[in-house]
């Protein structure tokens, strides 16, 4: 995100230290660390409440990027939206409405990263799509 302008650093060292997001922001759809990490589909539902909340509050917001499948899934339920229109795949990107887009990626866990199903080179061009269909092009 530091190479695409939107962070102050490339790595974050402590809470308090200087790095902070320029026109972005992160969120998670499940708001706390089920079991092995792996949110069940109750407990995607039952926070999708807050996602919804956040959502509303952002209107602003232009691009959303879902970071895996659930993410994906909770953006779409979150907006009320068909999940039938708009299937889940790596890079695709989805109209959400006049103003608002929906860019998938692989979710960047380590299994994705050290598999290499997730390069750095994709989630970069996905980063860098996002960018720019938010108008935040350098």
């Amino acid at each position: 995100m530091h190479e695409l302008g939107l962070s102050t650093r490339a790595t974050s060292v402590s809470a308090d230290d200087s790095l902070k997001l320029r026109n972005a922001r992160i969120s998670n759809a499940v708001k706390c660390v089920p079991p092995q990490n792996k949110p069940l589909p109750d407990e995607i539902r039952r926070c999708n409440v807050y996602l919804q909340a956040e959502l509303a509050q952002l209107k602003s917001v232009r691009v959303i990027v879902a970071l895996g499948r659930i993410a994906h899934d909770a953006t779409l339920l979150a907006l009320d939206l068909p999940r039938k229109s708009h299937i889940f795949a790596h890079a695709r990107e989805h109209a959400l409405d006049e103003a608002r887009w929906l860019i998938d990626s692989y979710h960047c866990s380590r299994y994705n990263t050290q598999t290499r199903r997730l390069t750095a080179p994709m989630f970069k061009s996905v980063i860098a799509r996002a960018r720019d269909l938010a108008g935040l092009a350098e």
